[in-house]
Order: C-alpha cells, then sequence, then structure tokens
C-alpha cells in the first residue's frame, strides 16, 4: 500500500527529531550564541536599566536572527552529503510535504527552544516581567517565518563551495521585514502597548511563507541535486 504524503512527512520529522537528539550540540549552539549576544550586549553599554529597556528588542530580535541563521546552515546540508535528499526525490513521494516536514522540525528543536529562553536574555536587558509572554510569542511566530524563507536560501545554496556566507546573503534580505515587525512587537510588549498588529503581519508572513517557501525549497532541492 503506497503511504500518504502526510504519513511520509510524519516519518520524516520522526527522523530528523532523533538524529537532532544524537547531536545536542547542534541544538545548544544556537541558543548559547543568542545568550551569549544578549548578555555581552550590556558589558558594552551602560548599567542603566532604561537605556538598556530601549535597546531590548534590537538586540533581542538581532541576536535571534544570527542564531537562526547559524542552525539553518544544518538544515539540508547532511542529507544532501549522504544521498537522503537524494532518495527522498526519487521516492515518488511529495518533496514538497517532505522538506516542509524538515522545516518544521527545525523550528520545533531551534526556534521554539530560542523563544523559550528568551525571557532570561530580556530579563538580563531590564525587560519587566508582564512583557515577557510577548516577546515570545513574537520571537516564536517570527522564528517560524525565519525558518521558513531559511529553507528557501538553504536549498539554493546546497552544494555551494561555502554555503554557509551565501546562505546568509540570499536569506538576510527576505528576514528584514521579520526583523522590523518582531523588534516592533517586542517594543509595543515591553511599553505596554497593542502588539496584536504586528503579530498579525508576522502571521502574514508566516502563512504567506508556508504557503509558498516549501514549493520553492523543493525546486531549489531538486535543481541542486541535477
Amino acid at each position: 500500500m503506497r503511504t500518504s504524503a502526510l504519513t511520509a512527512a510524519w516519518l520524516v520529522a520522526m527522523r530528523d527529531l532523533r538524529l537532532a537528539f544524537r547531536k545536542p550540540s547542534q541544538l545548544l549552539q544556537p541558543l548559547m550564541f543568542f545568550m551569549i549576544v544578549a548578555t555581552l550586549f550590556p558589558l558594552s553599554l551602560t548599567p542603566e536599566m532604561s537605556r538598556l529597556r530601549d535597546a531590548a528588542p534590537g538586540v533581542l530580535w538581532v541576536g535571534a536572527l544570527l542564531s537562526s541563521l547559524l542552525a539553518l546552515e544544518f538544515l539540508f546540508r547532511e542529507d544532501a552529503m549522504d544521498g537522503t535528499l537524494e532518495q527522498f526525490a526519487l521516492s515518488g513521494q511529495s518533496l514538497t510535504w517532505m522538506l516542509f516536514a524538515k522545516t518544521c522540525t527545525h523550528w520545533l528543536i531551534t526556534g521554539v527552544p530560542l523563544a523559550l529562553i528568551a525571557p532570561v536574555a530580556a530579563a538580563a536587558l531590564g525587560v519587566p516581567g508582564e512583557a515577557m509572554p510577548g516577546v515570545v510569542a513574537s520571537l516564536a511566530l517570527g522564528s517560524f517565518a525565519l525558518s521558513l524563507v531559511g529553507a528557501v536560501g538553504a536549498g539554493l545554496t546546497l552544494g555551494a563551495r561555502r554555503g554557509g556566507v551565501l546562505l546568509s546573503l540570499l536569506t538576510l534580505p527576505l528576514a528584514v521585514p521579520i526583523l522590523i515587525f518582531g523588534a516592533r512587537a517586542t517594543e509595543l510588549a515591553i511599553t505596554g502597548g497593542n502588539l496584536a498588529p504586528p503579530l498579525y503581519l508576522l502571521g502574514a508572513i508566516a502563512v504567506l511563507g508556508v504557503t509558498l517557501a516549501p514549493l520553492a525549497a523543493a525546486a531549489a532541492v531538486r535543481i541542486g541535486l541535477e
């Protein structure tokens, strides 16, 4: 009996989760980088909490963006090197669904932990406790959009000699709207404003990414495998 596309995607997601927990260093590297950026920044500025609080949205989101780019390098690279992506393409299953499953799994093991650890970094920057749910929500939604955008870049740089540098150059311009709306949502959460509008915009980017990014990533991967 032929396996359905959803079942194949689920199996791919479970496989990636098992492989990820066998290499905890790859899971911890983006988190450690994010925490280093967020905690070292106050040392270079001032201990005055009001100034740190004003800079917190930019610091948190730039750190999250750079950490996401660091993690994206591992999205397709190892599967391309050991022939797994080629087997996916030849399996007869939907490559789009399988790559979407890989992207969602990547977000679960990088973006979600990043959002959950963000309150620790935000507290070091003087962010009040009541703003933490907004910080977590904006980073969780924004990191999902970043993973979708990054999947396209990772597919386009598949097999490139300096794929990490090229991936950053391709992804950063597309990530600018996510950075702007995410930082604005974090700022409104800190100041007590209405953060719904920037969260809606982040959600719209994520929906657009779910619609287009898996298709674009699958086409890019097919080109890279030829």
